[in-house]
């Protein structure tokens, strides 16, 4: 049995980690993320999730974990945005207001599927131009839903959260632990 990570993110494997686990192998799979006409923000994070998982390569008895992180506003999905102006536009919307962030994770082995999805709600302080322009000009936005992470830089824009902070960041730890177990991966085997 292997554990099969289906993402790039180094965050992910960071907040892995923290459980102790470390992935097998990792096969970020190529799927179409636009959201479907209409699409809200957490059926669409889960559906997407669940694509990755399903889309994952992996043998009959591995275990596949994948997640996405979606930011909304209200309807709205803020995905990752393509160039620093429309990271621009991002920040300047979340500015000093409230905003959700979901994280849905999905495990797959053979041809069962868990799934969580895990809404967490965020408040940004209102932003000046110039803290705007610094961050923007850090590059930290980049392949970021919403174009913020807040692990780094944009951590002094967030004075409150309603959630989970790891998943928020893109992996809800409690949640990913249990799906993990369902799946019969024994995330705490030769702990103390």
């Amino acid at each position: 049995m292997l554990l099969i990570l289906g993402s790039a993110s180094p965050r992910r494997r960071d907040l892995l980690a923290q459980l102790g686990v470390v992935p097998d192998a990792i096969r970020p799979p190529e799927i179409d993320e636009t959201p479907a006409r209409g699409e809200l923000p957490r059926p669409y994070c889960a559906r997407i999730a669940r694509e990755k998982a399903r889309a994952t390569e992996a043998g009959e008895d591995d275990i596949v974990l994948a997640a996405d992180t979606t930011v909304a506003m209200g309807r709205r999905i803020l995905g990752k945005p393509e160039s620093a102006g429309e990271a621009a536009q991002f920040l300047h919307a979340l500015s000093g207001r409230r905003h959700r962030v979901i994280t849905a994770v999905a495990v797959r082995r053979g041809e069962r599927l868990w799934v969580r999805d895990v809404p967490s709600a965020v408040r940004f302080k209102r932003l000046s131009d110039e803290e705007i322009n610094t961050y923007l000009a850090s590059g930290e936005w980049q392949g970021k839903a919403g174009g913020y992470g807040i692990q780094g830089l944009a951590g002094a824009f967030i004075p409150w959260i309603s959630g989970s902070f790891t998943g928020i960041v893109g992996l809800p730890l409690a949640e990913t632990a249990g799906l993990l177990q369902a799946a019969g991966y024994p995330v705490w085997k030769d702990r103390p």
